[in-house]
């Protein structure tokens, strides 16, 4: 199974509206959370779609258009959508007005939108795509899920141009209600210094990504998707052998990856883990992270699939991002992400383009 990365759409807490690279300067956030930078959405939605969308809605299809676009790709064969938490800022309108009108004269409106598959529906309507539409709501695993789904239907129709996102929303209340959980810092010094001040906890974030992906290459594929997997473990051991498991199912020495694109996080324990597995497994690969830059979210690793396309796209790796050089070209990342410790996901890219040695 091999998906060809066509097209790209994203919305961050960074400035990577135009989804070509990541800014020399990248945002710093004092807080223990980064919120998404939004672009002018009325490039790719008129005022009066606009006024119906909430704000994850506005993310979501914006994403989606861009990567369209970028693509050259007029309407998708299928539009397939990850989300952990889906339209959190709907479903705590409604929750909260059930409580303040004692389940009276609900409007429906916050209802109807607060379902985890209203942004792949809103695309498909603004699209008029009657194709297959699914939206996987697994957690920690719902874009990887996405992932695998459409590399599932490429190998039956390699020639389809399939939309697969991955968007998760961070609110108010949301904040509140995993804060006392003690995921998140108590304070932090900046979230670009995440990795330089080991302590308890992460920070919070938020984004989309939308991806057009085929089988077939075209004239200007950014990277292919080899494998996706996922597994649960608490243990670095268990964690170890399953990645060499899938390395070697799908032919690749751990000396082959290139960059390890890692899903550290900042919390000191969990990270704690991580290292003793690159240690361990990927003496030979340059390393980077990427959660500094976009926050703790159920479907960050659509950022990630972001970052190393356009890594590989581009033959470059951003000092921001870069923890690790080995000072090799780039043909092979693996984007091994972790959420909190047990939820673990590998993703692996290949470069379409030759490399010089």
């Amino acid at each position: 199974m091999k998906a060809f990365i066509r097209g790209i759409g994203i919305v961050s807490p960074q400035h990577t509206g135009n989804g070509k690279r990541l800014p020399d300067a990248p945002v710093d956030y004092a807080n223990n959370f980064l919120t998404c930078i939004e672009p002018d959405y009325s490039q790719w939605l008129n005022p009066q779609q606009l006024r119906r969308m909430s704000r994850v809605v506005k993310m979501g299809t914006s994403s989606a258009l861009m990567a369209l676009a970028d693509a050259s790709v007029e309407k998708p064969d299928a539009v397939i959508t990850g989300t952990g938490y889906g339209c959190l800022e709907d479903t705590g309108t409604f929750l909260t007005k059930i409580s303040e009108l004692n389940e009276e004269a609900l409007n429906p409106t916050p209802f109807m939108q607060s379902t985890h598959n209203t942004i792949g529906s809103q695309v498909a309507l603004l699209l008029q795509c009657r194709g297959y539409n699914q939206t996987f709501a697994h957690g920690a695993f719902s874009f990887e899920q996405a992932l695998l789904d459409t590399l599932m239907l490429l190998e039956e129709n390699p020639d389809q141009h399939i939309l697969t996102g991955g968007i998760d929303e961070r609110t108010q209340a949301s904040h509140a209600i995993q804060s006392r959980f003690n995921k998140y810092r108590n304070n932090s010094p900046g979230t670009l210094s995440l990795f330089n001040t080991p302590a308890k906890g992460t920070v919070a974030g938020e984004g989309a990504a939308y991806f057009v992906l085929s089988g077939a290459p075209g004239n200007h594929a950014k990277a292919m998707i080899n494998a996706v997997q996922t597994f649960s473990t608490a243990f670095a051991d268990v964690a170890e052998t399953r990645i060499r498991e899938f390395l070697q199912h799908n032919n690749i020495n751990p000396d082959d990856v290139d960059v390890i694109l890692t899903g550290k996080s900042g919390d000191m324990e969990g990270d704690n883990q991580i290292e003793a597995t690159l240690a361990s497994v990927f003496q030979n690969s340059s390393v980077g992270v990427f959660k500094h830059l976009c926050g703790e979210y159920c479907s960050a690793s659509s950022f990630a699939l972001w970052l190393g396309a356009m890594m590989l796209e581009r033959q470059e790796i951003p000092e921001i991002v870069l923890q690790k050089n080995v000072h090799r070209p780039m043909r092979t990342i693996l984007i091994y992400n972790v959420y909190f410790r047990n939820h673990h996901a590998l993703i692996l890219l290949r470069s379409c383009h030759p490399t010089k040695n």
